[in-house]
């Protein structure tokens, strides 16, 4: 896909089996969104949204999704942000600036589910608490995605 190749979103509950060229799937319930990689190479793109990870945007009619995308566990090493359901590429990254983002993800993913000294359980940023049936959409996906 060329920068500015246009995205198409589906909000959905379980991903499909087989994943569409061009198509974004959000699931809210497993706060995860799923891609086919934009470069073309047919590999699947998983994107957790978690505070130290990836984090989604919706402005009623397009996603954005935050950080960029770098495959680079890829053979493609593809790196592109997905902004208003638009494909952005981005410059390819060298070894050690792959490296150094890795390890910092890592750390961030590890901060984040560390054990709580007092409970030893794992900090969650997910809100327990059941949405009312009153709750509009956006609200329930805002608080299942950023637990508020």
């Amino acid at each position: 896909m060329n920068s500015g190749s246009n995205l198409t979103h589906e909000f959905v509950e379980y991903v499909p089996r087989e994943l569409k060229d061009g198509v974004v799937y959000v699931s809210i319930p497993f706060a995860t969104v799923i891609h086919k990689c934009c470069c073309g190479c047919g590999q699947q793109v998983v994107t957790p949204l978690a505070p130290s990870q990836w984090t989604l945007s919706f402005d009623g009619q397009s996603i954005t999704l935050h950080p960029s995308i770098g495959n680079w566990n890829f053979r493609c090493r593809s790196h592109y942000w997905i902004k208003q359901n638009k494909v952005v590429w981005v410059r390819q990254w060298t070894a050690s600036q792959i490296a150094v983002a890795q390890q910092q993800d890592a750390s961030a993913v590890r901060s984040q589910f560390r054990a709580d000294p007092e409970t030893q359980a794992p900090r969650q940023n997910i809100s327990s608490e059941r949405p009312s049936k009153r709750d509009g959409f956006f609200a329930k996906c805002k608080r299942r995605i950023f637990g508020k």
